[in-house]
């Protein structure tokens, strides 16, 4: 062990205590023998029981139904979102406007983001009736199990526009250990060989099974070949969905004006695309700190600073990495359109 290691320790043991969930970047959570005594089995344990509580507090936020597909499934799927001239309106003036733009390359595909931040609400009055809609506030929050704002953008997935290896998203995956929250408000309809999103049915529970699956990854994870695994986003294989029990994936192919919200500790990837796609949606993200007891207490909303988290987030990332701190994938693509070539 490096001795450079050693003053490392006591903030990779802090760690624990937050979202953290690289097997490879922190010993102590990627350590085999720490792990072969349960400890990120405890972690998922921990973080599952305190976001069921925490829904629990957040149900009247949601309707008895989508209440209920959502503990069934583990998303919600709602079709004809809003009425067909609002759609109208609002997909016209996201199309129409120029963005400033980030990109990020994985393998053949491109996923650009645009922020929906205060001036994208004042330029367009239509996103800011979609994001205060009620069943759109309270099912997002329902599923994040915290009453916060998420982060909003607006994105676009060109498939099949470099000479690159395929898209490392269409392998099936959890994001990480604890229930999280992503929904895509789809702009532009879905064909199934045009990289629907794809989610397998009831995978966002933690049963026995999918418990001992997450114990047996723990205790090689740091040294998986696959590097989204070793850093805590763990890949599964089909075989392995019915070693637990669980269903086939289900693809969403589903026309523009549609919204669907998941937990993404669930297994989900994108579809295959047969051939260069441009998909169009509004994307909402929303992961916290796990083992935080309340649901409540959103000081970013509180303080009117929702909406510029996101712009935040990306000048700290572009400062972080010029120090030479970590990378960063989202890299400036100028303004532009949110469907314009790459």
């Amino acid at each position: 062990m490096p001795l450079t290691d050693f003053p490392k320790y006591p903030l990779w043991a802090m760690s624990l205590a937050t979202g953290a969930k690289s097997f490879r970047d922190n010993r102590v959570i990627g350590s085999p023998a720490l792990n072969r005594w349960g400890l990120h089995a405890r972690r998922v344990e921990l973080a599952h029981g305190l976001a069921n509580l925490r829904r629990a507090r957040l149900a009247h936020l949601v309707t008895a139904g989508d209440r209920e597909g959502f503990d069934r499934d583990g998303f919600v799927l709602i079709p004809d979102f809003l009425p067909p001239s609002q759609f109208r309106a609002l997909n016209d003036a996201l199309v129409a406007r120029d963005w400033p733009a980030r990109e990020m390359a994985q393998g053949d595909t491109i996923t650009r983001r645009m922020a929906i931040d205060g001036a994208a609400l004042s330029a367009i009055p239509h996103l800011g009736e979609l994001l205060g809609n009620w069943r759109w506030a309270g099912l997002l929050r329902y599923v994040a199990s915290f009453a916060h704002e998420p982060l909003y953008y607006v994105q676009t997935i060109l498939s099949h526009v470099r000479d690159a290896p395929p898209d490392p998203q269409t392998d099936l995956h959890a994001d990480t250990f604890h229930p999280s929250m992503k929904a895509w408000y789809f702009l532009t309809d879905v064909a199934a060989d045009a990289g629907p999103f794809t989610y397998v049915p009831g995978s966002h529970r933690l049963t026995p099974q999918r418990l001992a699956f997450e114990y047996a990854k723990s205790l090689q994870a740091s040294r998986d070949d696959d590097r989204y695994s070793a850093r805590g986003s763990f890949r599964i294989r089909p075989e392995e969905l019915r070693e637990l029990g669980l269903a086939a994936p289900r693809a969403f192919a589903v026309p523009a004006n549609t919204l669907v919200v998941a937990d993404t500790f669930g297994f989900h990837a994108r579809g295959y695309s047969a051939s260069p796609m441009r998909r169009l949606e509004i994307f909402a993200y929303s992961r916290r700190n796990p083992f935080t007891p309340w649901s409540g207490f959103d000081v970013a909303g509180a303080f009117g600073f929702a909406h510029r988290r996101v712009p935040a987030l990306w000048a700290l990332w572009d400062l972080t990495a010029r120090a030479g701190l970590r990378g960063n994938p989202w890299r400036p693509a100028g303004v532009k359109k949110p469907l314009a070539e790459p």
